[in-house]
C-alpha cells in the first residue's frame, strides 16, 4: 500500500509517496521507488532569511616584547612538560607548557617574544580551564 504525503522542509513543500512493507519488517529492504519531487508552494511564503549575525570581537592583542602577559590553560588538564623557566627569553609561537587533556597532548605557546617573569605550574599538576600556566612579561 503507497501513501502519499506533503512535507514542508525548510519552507519547501514536497510531496513524497510512502510505501508500507508487508510481513515482517526486519527481513530485506528492497531499494526505494518513491521519487521526490519540489511542489511550488502556493500557500506558504517564502521561509525568512536567517537572522544576521554580529560581528565577532577582535582578539585581543597579543603582549609584545617586553609586555606583560598571561598564558592561561584552554582547557582541564594534566600539565605533562614545563619547557621553559623563569628569566628565560621566548620567541612567539615557542612551547612553554604541554599540557594533557583527554588523552592529548596540547602545546601551549608564547602569544609573543618575551620574558619568562613566572611560572606557575609544575609537571603533573591539575590544571582547570583559565588558570594561568605562565606569566610573560
Amino acid at each position: 500500500m503507497t501513501k502519499r504525503f506533503r512535507v514542508t522542509v525548510n519552507g519547501q513543500a514536497y510531496e513524497v509517496e510512502v510505501e508500507e512493507l508487508a510481513g515482517d519488517s526486519r527481513g530485506p529492504l528492497r531499494p526505494p521507488r518513491a521519487t521526490t519531487l519540489p511542489v511550488p508552494p502556493a500557500h506558504l511564503s517564502p521561509a525568512p532569511p536567517p537572522p544576521a549575525m554580529a560581528p565577532a570581537p577582535a582578539p585581543a592583542a597579543a603582549p609584545g616584547p617586553g609586555a606583560a602577559g598571561e598564558v592561561t590553560a584552554p582547557l582541564p588538564g594534566t600539565v605533562a612538560a614545563v619547557k621553559v623557566e623563569p628569566g628565560q627569553s621566548v620567541q612567539a609561537g615557542q612551547v612553554l607548557i604541554v599540557l594533557e587533556a583527554m588523552k592529548m597532548e596540547n602545546e601551549m605557546l608564547a602569544p609573543s617574544a618575551g620574558t619568562v617573569k613566572e611560572i606557575r605550574v609544575a609537571k603533573g599538576a591539575s590544571v582547570a580551564a583559565g588558570d594561568v600556566l605562565v606569566v610573560l612579561g
